[in-house]
């Protein structure tokens, strides 16, 4: 039998570079992270992590992440559908759109955020005149993430609906179930490991999210201040190890968001494999 030649090297040198790559880029920088944060020890680690300060910057940024990320798979879903399933003039222009928050710095998508959303701005006056304040809130924060985290969820849903064919909603038409049990029991299931890669992205950049959020937040502490700028100013306070401690906090926690998803897809993809 005639052995065929691959395309790339044999597996070990392939998997060499690939180790070697993924060590310079990911690995080694995270273990030094980790060595940093160490240096001042186990009581000074738990001290600067459980600083009140700190600790109220972690309820912020994790719980605008998560709503953003929510929300983001709630309205995402609903676009990726209708780029996918209708036909309409601007489409392309609108799928076009859906990348621009990677595109643009993010310190310029908080500017321009911030700058809609004061009390005097193109969106924050009328909804000022409501009783209702965006900029320099948590709110403003909630904002900017879903500018950002958007993306995510749109990209990561959109080709799973594109390969589902609408042969499958129509015979559950054909069968008399309605729209709302068509979503659940046909639709639902297909993007639902899609939704959850979504989800965990948006989340997972939504908790290292700086520059798109420094200007819309107002850095009020104990209420708008988030994990991030903590980092920052403990490394301007020259706090090196206690800035480190946090950036690790929220490493592993964003960690954790993704390893726990892919559990998920793995034990859903095994369970509908049989």
């Amino acid at each position: 039998m005639k052995k065929t030649k691959r395309i790339l090297p044999g597996f070990g040198l392939s998997l060499g570079v690939t180790m070697s790559y993924l060590s310079l880029i990911v690995l080694i920088p995270m273990i030094s992270l980790a060595i940093q944060a160490g240096e001042a020890g186990w009581g000074g680690f738990v001290r600067a992590i459980t600083d009140q300060r700190i600790l109220s910057s972690y309820k912020v940024s994790f719980g605008c992440s998560f709503l953003a990320a929510l929300l983001n798979v709630l309205f995402g879903t609903l676009l990726a559908w209708v780029l996918v399933r209708y036909r309409f003039f601007g489409r392309r222009l609108i799928d076009g759109l859906i990348e621009l928050p990677f595109a643009i710095p993010t310190a310029v998508a908080g500017i321009s955020l911030t700058f809609l959303t004061t009390d005097q701005g193109w969106i924050g006056k009328p909804l000022a005149s409501l009783g209702i304040r965006v900029a320099y809130t948590q709110v403003g924060i909630i904002v900017a993430l879903i500018f950002i985290t958007l993306p995510f969820v749109v990209r990561s849903i959109q080709p799973i609906l594109e390969e589902l064919s609408p042969d499958y909603e129509e015979a559950g038409r054909t069968l008399g179930a309605g729209s709302a049990r068509i979503f659940f029991k046909i639709i639902l299931p297909e993007i639902k490991p899609a939704l959850l890669t979504g989800f965990s992205l948006a989340f997972a950049r939504g908790l290292g999210e700086y520059g798109s959020v420094i200007f819309i937040a107002g850095n009020k502490p104990f209420q708008t201040e988030i994990a991030p700028l903590m980092i920052v100013t403990r490394l301007e306070e020259f706090h090196y190890e206690q800035a480190t401690a946090v950036a690790l906090v929220t490493l592993l926690a964003s960690f954790i968001i993704m390893f726990l998803v892919n559990r998920i897809q793995s034990r859903a993809a095994r369970y509908a494999g049989g």
